[in-house]
């Protein structure tokens, strides 16, 4: 994925536009940049983070980036922010998209006679290509929308001119754009906790589709906000950090909310809950409660010097990086009864990993429980990391192999009152080794996040989209 921030200041931005952009280094493990402004004289650096921090890759960069306006991005996708010239004058642009008819786009623009110049990877960059696109409309905002119109996927993106930050959500609201306001002026972020330290407030959150301009004078709408939305779920599950508010709904207490309602109806005895960490421990604290047993930290996270960016490309490597970083708490976990909490499975290696690791090192028994509902799809609207291809996808192979070579009838697996997803789940308990293993519902998703279901994202649990 990929997340952003801006600042519009009264005076010097660099350093809010420092931090503020490094609090979002969880969505994003390869390419991250900074671009202001200084009277109309643009400033722009973008650096690999591969295997290194945000911070060690920018601090050197500081004392160049001059202006009071400026966004910065961190992304697991593309070089940017880019810096462009237009009939609009100059601006620079980040975004959060995935865009899935990328190759229809190009030849679209290229038949208009634009060119691409940024094929530093081989391929076209999806954020020039949004460039190009804001560059056919006759404004900035009537470009915007030609982006709406254009791209298949989802595209939030933040605009930089020489006046301020033009921020323009997902169609859909897919990704979040939310804006805090401070004595020094205004911040723009991917994630509402970015901010909160450097001094601002939460004043707005973005619609779907909306479109506003970000000065010192204020925030003005230059496009009002769709009535459907389609926020993505998985947010709240696993991606944003714990103390983000998206839609003002935080993701810390709908993850405690889906613990707590899953350990109010289990069944099983255990002497009591642990987390895979990090992203289990919101859960676990909820199902701690909702069943009434002690919380412990049976796992632990070795954070000093793994950092989420070092992240190889080989899965072998991916595999051992991500055993690395837990280590079981012997003594606490030995003879023990024990429930462990995570936000999902995707392939179901690393899960059959961590277990081998429990039960190594005296586990008795070990119950197994997922937030969200099995992941039957992959994601076909946001470029998350751990978003893999249906083919992918444990629940794929397990329905495969029980379909005898087969993938048909989906309905059925995605209903958990039905044989099909009783055996699905049995599947994978067996393949990954655990004593008992259950999911959250669907319908616990959305009660615990509290919006209705036509205005979240649940397509990778139930195939669903209205777009």
């Amino acid at each position: 994925m990929s997340g952003f921030f801006g600042v519009v200041s009264k005076q010097a931005c660099i350093n809010d536009l420092f931090y503020g952009t490094d609090y979002h280094s969880h969505l994003g493990t390869k390419r991250a940049g900074m671009a202001t402004f200084d009277n109309g004289i643009p400033h722009q650096n973008i650096h690999s983070i591969e295997n290194s921090y945000f911070r060690t890759k920018f601090r050197t960069d500081l004392e160049e980036m001059k202006g009071n306006v400026g966004i910065g991005i961190i992304s697991d996708t593309e070089a940017q922010p880019m810096m462009v010239n237009s009939h609009e004058g100059r601006f620079a642009i980040a975004t959060v998209s995935r865009i899935n008819n990328l190759v229809e786009l190009e030849k679209f623009c290229l038949d208009q006679h634009q060119q691409f110049t940024d094929l530093s990877r081989g391929t076209t960059n999806p954020t020039e290509l949004v460039a190009l696109l804001i560059s056919q409309g006759k404004d900035i905002v009537d470009g915007i929308e030609n982006v709406y119109s254009h791209v298949k996927g989802s595209c939030s993106m933040l605009i930089l001119t020489p006046r301020g930050i033009i921020a323009a959500r997902d169609l859909y609201g897919r990704t979040p754009i939310v804006i805090g306001k401070g004595e020094k002026g205004y911040a723009v972020a991917s994630e509402s906790h970015s901010y909160i330290n450097l001094g601002y407030e939460t004043e707005y959150f973005v619609g779907p589709g909306e479109i506003v301009e970000i000065t010192l004078d204020g925030i003005r709408q230059l496009k009002a906000p769709n009535h459907k939305m389609q926020v993505c779920s998985f947010l709240w599950i696993y991606y944003g950090y714990p103390c983000v508010e998206y839609e003002d709904i935080n993701a810390e207490e709908v993850r405690y909310q889906l613990g707590y309602t899953m350990g109010k109806n289990d069944d099983i005895d255990a002497d009591f809950v642990s987390a895979i960490p990090d992203s289990g421990v919101g859960m676990a604290l909820g199902y701690a409660a909702g069943k009434g047993i002690p919380y412990k930290r049976g796992v632990l996270k070795y954070t000093p010097t793994w950092s989420r960016s070092f992240m190889p490309v080989n899965q072998e490597q991916r595999s051992l990086v991500a055993k690395m970083k837990l280590i079981p708490s012997q003594k606490v976990l030995k003879g023990k009864e024990v429930v462990f909490c995570d936000d999902s499975i995707v392939r179901g290696t690393q899960l059959r990993d961590n277990v081998k690791m429990l039960y190594d090192c005296g586990v008795k028994r070990v119950h197994i429980r997922i937030s969200c509902p099995p992941l039957v799809h992959g994601c076909d609207f946001l470029n998350f990391s751990a978003s893999k291809t249906d083919k992918e996808l444990i629940t794929r192979r397990c329905i495969e192999q029980l379909e005898g070579g087969q993938i048909r009838n989906l309905e059925a697996y995605r209903d958990e009152t039905t044989k099909e997803y009783a055996n699905m789940v049995e599947m994978i308990r067996k393949e990954t080794g655990v004593d008992t293993l259950k999911f959250n519902t669907l319908q616990s998703v959305c009660e615990s996040i509290g919006l209705p279901k036509d205005k979240i994202c649940t397509h990778c649990f139930d195939g669903s989209s209205f777009c």
